[in-house]
């Protein structure tokens, strides 16, 4: 199914003009309170209050885990969106009233209830993009509601700090007089609110039966919900490791656009609204360009290497920042901040999605964002000490960068390979556009035996690409042991063979397939000269003796004349142009088939369409 299939499934234009109106509401009264702290208060005190600000934003989130994920799970998620757009405009005709009558205190603290709205939200929004969308597009669904929520806090942050600054005469005492000045404002958030409640009206019911639950206030106010739903989450550690780290980066988030105001007035003379929340809404624009990203490569499956990919980009934007003062340095640092983070929270949060069952999905996202927000808050909190101790930004950011880059360093341990895959994939990619067919014939769990023709050295790199099993595949033992390609071979699971120790190889290959793992031999047993297939030897027969599992034909069709091919012709003039691949993996047979069974299959394959 394509992105056009995507967007044009019934409710889903909706959902998401509904979400970017969620995203742009709660943004624009956060802004305006925050402006209203930057004109008015300075350095330590600045920074205070933006932290108290965002973790009143944080706060319902913990408070509210164990109700919001119940009452996801429970009811049909469109209605609650429904009811809590409901609850929106209340609380944005209760703010609007706060401003004309300049109570700051009372706008201050309605941004909690506005986040009581927001906690609520979030477990119905997430869960439903799975039962819009399913599981084959998930990706695609988390990036384009991403980008959306992305893009609603970039307009958000530009437009209501411009007509904030527009808003504004020459004086104002303090921040009463701010906010009279500026409460036309409000009635933009009552529009936004009145809009979005008429688009969820519009949403389908995905919820395919009722799921009995019962809420028990004791069971809540003692805490046995919240140990019963915090062993849920941590029943799958994939899921839990996935909740952690997009706890750590949104932590680093929050305390980098926190602190970011009181730097900019204080060590970068900046006092201009306008240009300090402009500079961090571009970090949007980031998050944006890295989710498409992480949709496009992640089409085939949730692809692991964009975490540690996103993380390092992070790492790299914030140790950056510590040394440059030039305002247009910092905007492409902001940037790239935006485009890092948007590519490890597509896949993270994507990875929590797939891997919890339907029934505990509510409670698994609220769980997620308990966790999420009690880590936020506390990094705040530290921020305020901090703050409260005489410590500047400047002091705070290299705390930053540090925990960002013990981050990225765990994460490349632990996701190497899938990282060094990821960098291979991008850079093949801009050589060759390689189209698969039939991958759905590929099993995802038990004995395969990919089979197909040989053309060039790099046939097992693109028949890797789309598949999230990792294969093991025979290689020529004498490239195994080349000098500095050896380690990469071995932990990539590559078999080393030679004519005159095939045996071992064939012995290793059948462990992997009793182990049910995939194995990739070439029958040929070597590449092709001509571009046509040759003779298919019998020895992967024996590494299927005994074993119980699949054999999966392919042809690769347009790699012969490329660059790593062994043909000249075409070499000079067609080489470095990028090349359209085509592998088409056939239907699943006996892992007892004879050669000749296969070489049938594959030139069956082949007669449907062949460019070579």
């Amino acid at each position: 199914m394509t992105d056009k299939n995507l967007f044009s499934k019934i409710g889903f234009l909706p959902y998401l003009g509904a979400l970017f109106l969620n995203a742009f509401t709660d943004l624009g009264h956060k802004i305006i309170i925050q402006n209203t702290v930057f004109k008015i208060y300075d350095e330590q005190t600045q920074i205070i209050l933006t932290a108290i600000i965002n973790s009143l934003i944080l706060l319902p989130f913990i408070l509210l885990f164990t109700p919001s994920g119940y009452i996801s799970d429970k009811f049909p998620k469109h209605l609650v969106m429904k009811y809590t757009a409901m609850f929106s405009i209340v609380v944005t005709l209760l703010i609007t009233l706060s401003y004309y009558l300049g109570l700051f205190q009372v706008a201050f603290g309605l941004t909690f209830l506005m986040a009581i709205q927001s906690a609520i939200y979030s477990p119905a929004k997430y869960g439903y993009i799975k039962e819009l969308v399913g599981e084959h597009q998930i990706s695609a669904g988390n990036a384009a509601v991403q980008s959306v929520t992305t893009v609603a806090i970039l307009l958000g942050t530009i437009i209501f700090t411009i007509f904030f600054e527009m808003s504004l005469r020459d004086g104002y005492a303090d921040e009463s007089d701010v906010l009279k000045q500026i409460a036309p404002l409000g009635w933009i958030l009552v529009l936004n609110a009145l809009i979005e409640f008429y688009l969820v009206t519009r949403l389908p019911n995905t919820m395919p039966k009722a799921i009995k639950k019962k809420f028990e206030f004791k069971r809540y106010k003692n805490g046995y919900y919240l140990r019963k739903n915090l062993k849920t989450i941590s029943r799958k550690p994939e899921i839990l490791r996935a909740i952690f780290l997009l706890s750590i980066f949104w932590s680093l988030a929050q305390v980098f656009l926190s602190i970011f105001g009181a730097y900019a007035k204080t060590q970068l003379g900046i006092d201009n609204a306008i240009v300090v929340q402009g500079a961090m809404a571009l970090s949007g624009i980031g998050i944006v360009a890295g989710s498409i990203l992480a949709a496009r490569l992640s089409r085939h499956y949730i692809h692991g290497g964009l975490v540690p990919l996103g993380a390092l980009l992070v790492t790299l934007s914030l140790g950056v920042f510590l040394f440059v003062t030039d305002m247009k340095i910092i905007i492409g640092l902001f940037l790239l901040f935006g485009i890092g983070f948007g590519m490890l929270i597509v896949p993270l949060n994507a990875t929590i999605q797939t891997r919890s069952p339907r029934i505990h999905l509510g409670t698994i996202l609220a769980g997620n964002n308990f966790i999420q927000h009690i880590l936020m808050i506390l990094a705040l909190l530290l921020t305020t000490l901090f703050a409260y101790m005489g410590l500047n930004s400047y002091t705070l950011f290299i705390g930053l960068f540090a925990v960002a880059l013990l981050s990225g360093i765990y994460l490349i341990r632990v996701e190497l390979i899938m990282f060094l895959w990821l960098l291979i994939q991008m850079l093949f990619t801009l050589r060759y556009k390689v189209v698969y067919r039939g991958l759905d014939h590929i099993p995802s769990e038990g004995a395969v035996l990919l089979l197909g023709n040989h053309i060039s050295w790099i046939d097992w790199v693109l028949v890797q690409f789309p598949l999230q099993r990792r294969m093991h595949f025979m290689m020529e033992r004498s490239i195994y042991h080349w000098p500095g390609f050896h380690a990469l071979w071995k932990l990539g699971g590559a078999i080393p063979m030679s004519s005159r120790a095939s045996k071992d190889a064939f012995a290793q290959a059948r462990t992997y397939i009793k182990e049910k793992k995939m194995v990739a031999i070439y029958p040929e047993g070597g590449i092709s000269h001509t571009g046509e297939m040759g003779k298919f030897y019998r020895g992967f027969e024996m590494v299927a003796k005994g074993g119980d599992g699949h054999i999966i034909p392919y042809y690769i069709d347009g790699m012969y004349g490329s660059l790593f091919s062994r043909s000249a012709r075409h070499f000079g003039e067609y080489a470095f142009l990028r090349r359209t691949v085509t592998i088409t993996f056939s239907n699943a047979i006996s892992i007892h088939s004879s050669a000749d069974e296969v070489r049938e299959i594959v030139k069956n394959i082949k007669e449907e369409n062949v460019t070579q």
